[in-house]
């Protein structure tokens, strides 16, 4: 699997690219979450995303099915919530990467301060290695990725 960055890095880079992809994200509150379990099979979860200190957070509670996984396995997706319809006018976006568990202390309390999440909970910083866009402009179907190492690739259908 490539190398992830965070995302503070992917925004510098492309920032017109990933401040949309953000934006998308903070349409809705609940967005699905995909892990492996322990034997390689996938799980779908919901899960609230945040985007805060320059960084995609995964925040969970303690003893979850997937934050055990992300234990096993760091690896993830994770699918922004198509709302209403499905005509993908607005875009259906995506990350993929790696999370990292948080432990320390300091990092933990700063970011529960602001969230106010429930206790006792995990804490994960994502490390992307992909950002799709899928959008339908004009009958055309815009697929627009990012990957750290290539830049935004567009592919019109």
């Amino acid at each position: 699997m490539p190398r992830g960055v965070g995302w503070a890095v992917a925004e510098a880079r492309e920032p017109e690219f990933v401040r949309e992809v953000r934006e998308r994200f903070g349409r809705y509150r609940h967005h699905v979450l995909g892990t492996l379990r322990a034997d390689g099979s996938p799980r779908l979860t919901g899960l609230e995303a945040d985007f805060r200190f320059g960084e995609l957070w995964l925040g969970m509670l303690t003893g979850s099915r997937k934050g055990a996984d992300l234990r096993t396995d760091p690896r993830f997706a994770l699918h922004a919530n198509p709302g209403p319809g499905t005509d993908l006018t607005d875009g259906d976006v995506r990350v993929s990467g790696r999370a990292v568990e948080m432990t320390d202390t300091e990092v933990i309390r700063r970011y529960a301060d602001e969230v106010r999440p429930p206790e006792p909970f995990l804490l994960f910083r994502t490390e992307v290695t992909e950002i799709v866009r899928v959008a339908v402009r004009d009958a055309t179907m815009i697929v627009q990725s990012w990957r750290p190492d290539e830049g935004v690739r567009t592919v019109r259908r």
